[in-house]
């Protein structure tokens, strides 16, 4: 069964559609990277399927989706004294109604986690003294807080370092294995290549869909960048 299932869909912005007759299954265990040239409607494609557009045209159906977002970087005020596990805790708030407070089994739930990104030792550190690499897992950690069967991430190894990089990938494998369904944009063309099951390249105002060791071998890529604008990988 389909988690998200988007047919002819366009999204954009003021009535103008940036990308246009996307069709996508997402299911269980699949693991999807966003990629193409910059300015080419990545974001828009992303925040189509993560519920932040409504479609121009075309359907989205999420009835079968929990999605868990983790966002390129936290905007949170580095001066505000927020530990590790508090930040993580904030992914509980939104099963929570009225104003009940965090449970125990919360508390406990948001440990697990941490343990399970390999930040078990950080959760009384503060959140603003984390390595980039750490930050990352930490904010998937608070989306695995929110039991998610589907996963969005914008962006997660941008700005961290090669080893930050591979753990980042690791962990995402995991859970891939574990039947999340993943759904990862990057501009780091060979962490890509090694992760993911499909490709969504977005480009020209359209979505096309491949295999990675297909749609991402350099002499493919140099046909697409050719057509379609200067590549991003470094």
């Amino acid at each position: 069964m389909a988690l998200i299932r988007i047919r002819g869909a366009s999204f954009g912005y003021s009535r103008r559609a940036v990308v246009a007759g996307v069709d996508l299954e997402i299911r269980a265990g699949r693991f999807f990277g966003i990629v193409g040239p910059n300015g080419a409607g990545k974001t828009t494609l992303f925040r189509g399927i993560l519920g932040l557009l409504k479609p121009l045209g075309g359907t989205v159906e999420r009835s079968g989706a929990t999605i868990g977002y983790v966002p390129q970087r936290e905007s949170l005020d580095p001066l505000y004294p927020l530990t590790v596990q508090e930040v993580v805790e904030m992914g509980a708030y939104r099963r929570l109604s009225g104003w009940r407070s965090l449970t125990h089994a919360d508390r406990e739930a948001a440990r697990t986690v941490l343990a399970r990104v390999g930040l078990a030792e950080k959760e009384s550190a503060r959140f603003s003294s984390l390595s980039g690499g750490q930050r990352q897992r930490a904010l998937i950690a608070r989306a695995l807080l929110t039991k998610p069967n589907v996963l969005l991430l914008d962006e997660p190894t941008s700005g961290v370092d090669r080893a930050a990089q591979a753990r980042i990938l690791e962990l995402l494998r995991g859970l891939h294995r574990e039947g999340l369904a993943i759904l990862l944009v990057s501009h780091h063309l060979a962490l890509v290549r090694q992760a993911v099951d499909e490709v969504l390249w977005v480009s020209g105002g359209a979505v096309r869909h491949g295999d990675p060791r297909e749609l991402l071998r350099p002499d493919q890529l140099d046909e697409l960048f050719d057509t379609h604008g200067a590549p991003e990988d470094d």
